[in-house]
């Protein structure tokens, strides 16, 4: 690897440490009874409500309509993103060190296959939450579901739900680009 791709993978490797400090994604609620939003956070290693009552009353709001309430403590994806995203940090500082193409390779390719697996997972979950709802939930009506948006905003009965990424995905996206050139770098190197 020459000093540009090296230098390229270390930087998007040290990027990583910011998604431990900013929240992946948001995803927020605006109702007529909560007209300034109910926001919530998912992060690497918890989900958090904007406020300290937003998530208490997201799982409110989702308790009329049969919808499971959310428990951090519960989601096992939150458990082991610590780990996915500290592996590639300091598996990128280690492939960069040592400088092998073959292993850089399999960084960018690794981190393509988890960011596709993990946005899979997080639609995956949003369905479940949003279509395997309580026979015995207050309100009813048939044929609904209330599986928000993965990217966008959608009406679900008088609220609207928008989910969006959130610096913390940027930021792994930006790393994510930065391995990319790093290899494309390593391919022209080797057909020039």
């Amino acid at each position: 690897m020459n000093a540009a791709s090296r230098g390229l993978l270390a930087l998007a490797s040290l990027l990583l440490i910011g998604v431990f400090f900013f929240p992946l994604w948001e995803i927020k609620l605006i109702a007529p009874q909560y007209p300034e939003g109910l926001k919530m956070y998912i992060w690497v290693s918890k989900i958090t409500g904007g406020t300290p009552h937003d998530l208490y009353n997201i799982n409110l709001l989702n308790h009329y309509i049969g919808m499971k309430p959310i428990k951090p403590e519960e989601i096992i994806e939150i458990k082991i993103m610590p780990f996915i995203f500290g592996f590639l940090a300091v598996a990128g500082l280690i492939i960069s060190a040592v400088g092998n193409r073959k292993l850089l390779f399999f960084w960018t390719i690794l981190f393509i296959i988890l960011g596709i697996a993990g946005l899979v997972d997080f639609y995956l979950w949003e369905y479940d939450y949003g279509h395997n709802l309580d026979p015995k939930a207050p309100i009813k009506i048939p044929g609904m579901a209330y599986q928000p948006p993965l990217i966008g905003c959608k009406m679900l009965l008088n609220m609207q739900a928008c989910s969006f990424p959130d610096k913390g995905a940027y930021i792994a996206f930006v790393s994510l680009i930065l391995g990319v050139i790093s290899a494309g770098i390593e391919i022209f190197k080797k057909r020039g």
